[in-house]
């Protein structure tokens, strides 16, 4: 497998100033350049730039995956099992709406998967995965 390298990913907010202090202070992303526009973040080390859309409105479709509502689109990021459960548990004591709550997907099967849903303030859905084992990251 060649070596992981960061993703670049560039989404809308309607509003910059509300989105800032969600991706810095709820989920802890490192700030990079900005302008009134646009500001770029460190999400666990892959870089994530906010554009902003006033018209931009969060469109929610669902997928139903294993009897659970998945908001498509989504975004996020895949961490250690241990960064996982560190990330979810100050998520919950920040009171985060979840559209599906941290949880274990395939337990004891290939893929055994910790998940968890939410959205930012502009109706964008992020999903932050973990796999008890990484080698079966694309596990069938």
């Amino acid at each position: 497998m060649a070596k992981i390298t960061p993703f670049h990913l560039a989404i809308p907010v309607s509003d910059l100033a509300a989105a800032k202090p969600f991706y810095e202070k709820t989920l802890g992303c490192t700030p990079g350049r900005f302008t009134d526009e646009w500001a770029d973040y460190s999400l666990f080390g892959h870089q994530l730039v906010l554009h902003e859309d006033k018209n931009h409105k969060g469109h929610k479709h669902f997928n139903e995956v294993d009897g659970k509502s998945v908001p498509i689109p989504h975004f996020g990021v895949v961490l250690e099992w241990e960064v996982f459960q560190k990330f979810s548990q100050q998520l919950i004591d920040q009171n985060i709406e979840f559209q599906i709550a941290p949880y274990l997907r395939f337990e004891g099967l290939p893929g055994e998967q910790l998940t968890m849903f939410f959205y930012d303030p502009s109706g964008n859905a992020l999903e932050f995965k973990s796999f008890k084992n990484m080698d079966q990251l694309f596990a069938t």
